[in-house]
């Protein structure tokens, strides 16, 4: 009797929920667009670099017949130097596949861009990132340089991390202090990655903007928060190419 008791106690008691994560950096609407950055970094030969930009720019054409380059530069300061870096956009994993497979066909590509190239290069890295659901790509209007920040967050996910790096991000975009292009999180590569992607006219522009940001308190508040979940940063200054489409 009593057991039964317990049951029905059991069963007319509201049952309790258990607590949702939500976040405007979560992976939901990513998913639903498909589209996916393909981020490459080559480390040249020293005494290899000229002739492969120029075999590059010369043929770039074959290579962008087949899926959209979104940007190429040479990496300035930061890290490693003799390197290039660039990103390609896909629709999707398939679409990518399908490139893939084209270009191991285009005997044309290969012969002329391919196979000169590869003579060049000492190392390649490969990411595949997608763009966070709050922004899009965003085109300077002019020529200038670019700033890649890239973030290692620490383990848990856009759940836990990303509000906090959103409103860091914006910020400095609110206060004008430069320009952002785009902001990517790594889906193949190291996890809980994401690059930042800035526009500035100068090296010295984005240098007196990122002086005045310090001093801002609603910048330096907002960076605050997001920095508790920082595990590293590192920043690249880069410097686009005459056949970049970002430029």
């Amino acid at each position: 009797m009593l057991a039964s008791r317990c049951r029905l106690s059991r069963a007319l008691a509201p049952r309790v929920r258990a607590p949702q994560v939500c976040s405007s950096f979560a992976t939901g609407p990513r998913q639903q667009d498909g589209t996916l950055y393909e981020f490459r970094t080559y480390c040249l030969k020293p005494s290899k670099m000229n002739e492969f930009l120029e075999n590059f720019k010369k043929n770039v054409h074959l290579r962008t017949a087949h899926s959209e380059l979104v940007g190429f530069w040479l990496v300035e300061f930061g890290g490693t130097m003799n390197r290039v870096f660039h990103i390609w956009k896909y629709d999707n994993f398939a679409h990518r596949t399908a490139v893939r497979k084209a270009l191991a066909k285009d005997k044309e590509w290969q012969e002329q861009f391919l196979i000169p190239n590869l003579a060049h290069i000492d190392k390649q890295e490969s990411e595949i990132t997608y763009l966070v659901p709050w922004c899009k790509i965003e085109r300077p209007a002019k020529e200038g340089v670019y700033e890649l920040a890239t973030f290692q967050m620490k383990p848990g996910g856009p759940a836990l991390w990303g509000d906090a790096f959103k409103r860091a991000v914006h910020a400095h975009v609110d206060q004008g202090y430069t320009k952002l292009v785009g902001v990517f999180h790594t889906e193949y590569g190291a996890l809980n990655r994401v690059h930042a992607l800035w526009w500035n006219e100068t090296a010295d522009s984005r240098a007196a903007g990122r002086h005045r940001s310090h001093e801002d308190p609603r910048v330096v508040a907002a960076v605050r928060e997001s920095v508790n979940y920082l595990e590293s940063q590192q920043n690249t200054l880069l410097i686009p190419t005459s056949f970049s489409p970002l430029k």
